[in-house]
């Protein structure tokens, strides 16, 4: 690939973000590639392409975290304003490109182009408070050991199924005592040998068991034993319940910690006297949204993904249409979170009633019901105190 460099000093500055390095692209106030080469991702190396730039230069990246964190970083101690050009702008704007080639280079210098000539389309990047930087990444850690001990559970549910349906209908990945057996006996084989007794005594020592449960699934691994399952479905049995109650310890570990950093948080506590909004809701908001950067409740729906999507040409009209894009994880979250609402007689439970009645579907009434919430739940992040239920 090409390297270019010029005296002259970039008033706009793109990276292509990468693992091990960057492209760099700088341009001029008059468009002109005045910087195009790759960069290391080193400190050292990030500066130096910044000590090039013009001072106050718009540094633009595709990824804001993770990979670009340091790019960040360093223009933020150069002193530059930073933005972030999202991954499907980017490529959109590459495909009004003339040419069809994908390279560093080439995303760099529409990155760039971007910041220069559509400002608009970028999103700007508040530096981050240390404690909404905890939250997130705490809020990040619980969303994948959630996701891990689902994936651990469903694997469970299809090793015990194979075996023997009964047994898979009888066990209970949610359970506590349940997997503690499983973790500390084993399989069926396994349990069948132990005998009852110890089966008993894991059970109760898990807490939880009471005689009748305990002994249904006694009756049905002793059931399982009988019929022979493989040796080996009773070890994975045995390793997913461990990595199930492993999980579950750590997701609990995680929330205590999220707690902790949200004890004084005025605006947590503020969310959660919202109708519907529950801790989780509450502590994703928190985690996810700067609210300095939606002027409006509209900014906030349209990023959240529960703002319809209007879709006009010529004298045709339809803004019905729902949003697909948004932030995925907050966008189900509000959604979801408003069945809670159903059959309530707060001012979100009797608007579902009159979305129902103007014969709305049950999901399309939820997410007219977010949107209508999010007005509220965006006036308490901007200035916080707690909900009040208006007079009817």
């Amino acid at each position: 690939m090409e390297e270019k460099r010029t005296t002259a000093r970039a008033e706009f500055l793109g990276f292509d973000v990468g693992k091990a390095s960057h492209w760099a692209c700088g341009l001029d106030g008059a468009g002109r590639v005045v910087l195009s080469e790759r960069v290391a991702n080193r400190a050292a190396d990030i500066d130096a392409v910044m000590a090039r730039a013009a001072p106050g230069a718009l540094v633009a990246v595709d990824q804001k975290r993770n990979i670009g964190a340091l790019v960040v970083a360093r223009a933020r101690a150069a002193g530059n304003p930073v933005a972030y050009l999202p991954g499907s702008a980017e490529k959109a704007l590459r495909d009004a490109e003339r040419g069809v080639a994908k390279t560093d280079r080439i995303d760099a210098e529409v990155i760039a182009r971007a910041a220069l000539g559509m400002p608009h389309v970028l999103r700007p990047l508040a530096e981050e408070a240390p404690r909404a930087a905890s939250v997130r990444l705490l809020a990040s850690q619980l969303d994948f050991c959630v996701r891990s001990r689902t994936q651990a559970k469903n694997r469970l549910r299809a090793v015990l199924l194979e075996a023997d349906p009964a047994l898979e209908a009888a066990v209970d990945p949610s359970c506590a005592w349940h997997m503690a057996v499983l973790a500390g006996i084993g399989g069926p084989a396994r349990c069948a040998e132990a005998g009852v007794r110890r089966f008993r005594a894991v059970a109760e020592r898990a807490g939880g068991a009471t005689r009748a449960a305990s002994s249904r699934l006694w009756d049905a691994l002793s059931a399982s034993a009988a019929g022979g399952p493989a040796a080996a479905q009773g070890e994975l049995a045995r390793m997913l319940a461990r990595g199930i109650l492993s999980l579950d310890a750590e997701i609990a570990e995680v929330e205590a910690l999220m707690a902790a950093e949200l004890e004084g948080d005025e605006t947590y506590r503020c969310l959660l006297t919202v109708p519907g909004i529950g801790p989780k809701t509450a502590a994703a908001l928190v985690a996810g949204v700067d609210i300095s950067l939606f002027p409006s409740h509209d900014r906030l729906a349209s990023y959240c993904g529960v703002a319809p999507a209007d879709s006009q040409s010529g004298t045709s009209v339809r803004s019905s249409r729902p949003q697909r894009g948004g932030n995925k994880a907050l966008k189900n979250l509000l959604i979801f979170s408003c069945n809670s609402l159903v059959g309530t007689g707060n001012r979100f439970g009797r608007y579902y009633d009159e979305c129902r009645a103007r014969n709305m579907r049950h999901n399309a009434a939820l997410k007219a019901v977010a949107r209508k919430r999010l007005k509220v739940i965006w006036a308490i992040m901007r200035d916080p105190r707690p909900y009040e239920e208006p007079a009817a």
